[in-house]
């Protein structure tokens, strides 16, 4: 009796079923990152959500209500980077989306690589790789724990979208080239796209969905978190003289300007399209390992900066997302089965208000263009160091000195910082500006040093770092809108777990970006990426 005791709990550990000590995981893991999607998006369109995209997620996932970004500034590059590290800039590398490199003496943007070359397009926009980032993915760790069988693919319209979330080891990472119309990879992953691929692009699914023209996709009433639709807070398209629906896209394909496609919610449909055809040919959940996906959605983004978030189009374009979540959802249930995959998803970071918006409703804001005060700046160093353009730019809301002409000069580079600092401090419009290196003592508050000195990484970083006053952020126009601070609208970010083995709820803990990836990897009983400095969301793990 005792004997056959000890035989049936045997099966049942090693089953996976015992007492919760190892789990069957899922067959797939799907990461999608929704592109300056805001937190309060998941409630400001919800009258008009279906029941089964953001609703099924929040309303049957885990949904963490305050998450936020730990660095700044809040940029694409390393939002996409830091969610599937679980790492922070300072140790990933990725600073933001492009950088002054010390060492180089050049701009770098974030995923240039010339050493591998453009694969299903000749232009530059294929010079891609992860080479800049300097930890792992979860899926590189997926790679590593199952002796590569795993699968790791990345998909989006942004190159910097589809290849930092997918990693160094990934089967692929494909996106958009905009000058062809293509889905595109590079040589780092493979020499010739996949027959699967070619036949995708073969099909011209771009220009097939920009002549169906974007109009609202309910009745105008309905929209009720908007501005009018014909405002001056909004961008105009060339092809178009006015800011208003209906937005006659099939203009921009006689035209055959194939990037039109990024600013109108079809550029989300067609990376929808292609991830789900990825996953049907690369056979992804039918093996053995876990497999992983990460989907980056980036027309939201697109259309943000171009019309602003309080533009109807933005409103639009969430009523279209969630029909697209929706859509993909019930795939999954079809492809992989329901309750066999699981799905994070996420944003890279918010976004302002347009600030003449603000403005009109009396609320303080500015959108300035910050190269006047660099002029400015400049002008007033030469009269104390007898030397001219000792800034050479204002990068990432960092001032970034001429380092070859202060070596050259034996300029006193900390009475530099000293003159440069007391200067900013004084301007309308800045907070707070303070030494990243650390030199010179700043009463800036603990928020300020603490997100700045997460993304400081000497040979990428420059020296002084700008806080800006709430609402106000650089830009060379008055319409639309950016982001990259640490204040809420930009680094308040959606996460919600949904799928195999994830309980419903809602947590009000506050819980960090990095957060992502070790709670993934604890999911997965897997090691994290090895710069994370996340904790696990352990109330995700407590059945």
């Amino acid at each position: 009796m005792y004997r056959s005791l000890f035989f049936f709990i045997i099966i049942l550990f090693c089953s996976n079923k015992f007492n919760g000590y190892a789990q069957e995981r899922p067959k797939l893991v799907v990461g999608i990152v929704v592109d300056q999607m805001r937190w309060d998006y998941l409630y400001k369109y919800q009258e008009n959500y279906t029941e089964n995209g953001f609703k099924r997620l929040t309303q049957n996932g885990f949904s963490c209500e305050r998450t936020y970004i730990p660095y700044i500034p809040t940029y694409t590059a390393p939002g996409h980077a830091t969610i599937f590290t679980g790492s922070i800039p300072a140790i990933h590398g990725i600073v933001a989306n492009d950088w002054k490199d010390k060492v180089l003496d050049k701009n770098v943007y974030c995923t240039e690589d010339s050493q591998v070359d453009p694969v299903g397009s000749v232009s530059e926009s294929g010079k891609m790789s992860p080479r800049n980032m300097l930890s792992t993915t979860i899926g590189d760790e997926l790679k590593l724990t199952s002796n590569g069988r795993s699968k790791v693919f990345g998909v989006a319209m942004k190159d910097r979208g589809a290849i930092l979330p997918a990693g160094h080891s990934a089967n692929g990472a494909y996106w958009y080239d905009s000058k062809s119309g293509n889905f595109i990879t590079s040589s780092y992953y493979r020499n010739t796209l996949p027959r699967w691929v070619k036949r995708f692009n073969h099909r011209n699914v771009g220009d097939s969905l920009m002549l169906l023209d974007w109009q609202l996709i309910l009745s105008k009433e309905l929209y009720k978190f908007s501005s009018e639709d014909e405002n001056n807070y909004e961008g105009k398209f060339k092809w178009k003289n006015n800011v208003s629906f209906p937005y006659a896209t099939s203009k921009a394909v006689e035209l055959k300007d194939k990037k039109a496609i990024l600013t109108s919610p079809h550029g989300n449909t067609i990376t929808s399209m292609f991830a789900k055809e990825l996953i049907i040919n690369e056979k992804l959940g039918k093996g053995d390992e876990v497999d992983f996906l990460s989907i980056s959605f980036s027309s939201t983004d697109y259309i943000g900066h171009f019309f602003g978030i309080n533009a109807l189009e933005i409103e639009d374009s969430y009523i279209r997302m969630d029909r697209e979540i929706a859509d993909l959802l019930q795939f999954l249930d079809k492809e992989i089965g329901e309750g066999e995959y699981l799905v994070f998803l996420t944003a890279d970071h918010g976004a302002a208000n347009n600030a003449q918006y603000l403005l009109d409703r009396k609320i303080p804001a500015k959108a300035k263009f910050l190269k006047e005060w660099i002029k400015s700046l400049n002008e007033y160093l030469s009269t104390i160091f007898n030397e001219e353009k000792l800034v050479l730019s204002y990068m990432n809301y960092q001032i970034h000195f001429d380092e070859n002409k202060i070596d050259e000069k034996n300029i006193d580079r900390k009475k530099l910082k000293e003159y440069t600092i007391s200067y900013l401090n004084k301007l309308e419009g800045i907070t707070i500006s303070f030494d990243m290196e650390g030199e010179i003592e700043s009463t800036a508050v603990s928020i300020f040093k603490e997100r700045s000195q997460n993304a400081y990484f000497y040979k990428r970083s420059g020296a002084i770092q700008i806080i800006l006053d709430p609402n106000w952020y650089s830009a060379f126009a008055n319409t639309g809108t950016t982001h990259g601070s640490w204040n809420p609208y930009d680094a308040h970010i959606p996460l919600i777990f949904y799928g195999k083995n994830i309980p419903k709820g809602k947590s009000y803990k506050n819980y960090s970006m990095s957060d992502i990836a070790p709670t993934i990897a604890a999911i997965l009983q897997i090691q994290e990426p090895n710069g994370s400095v996340g904790v696990v969301i352990e109330e995700l793990l407590i059945n």
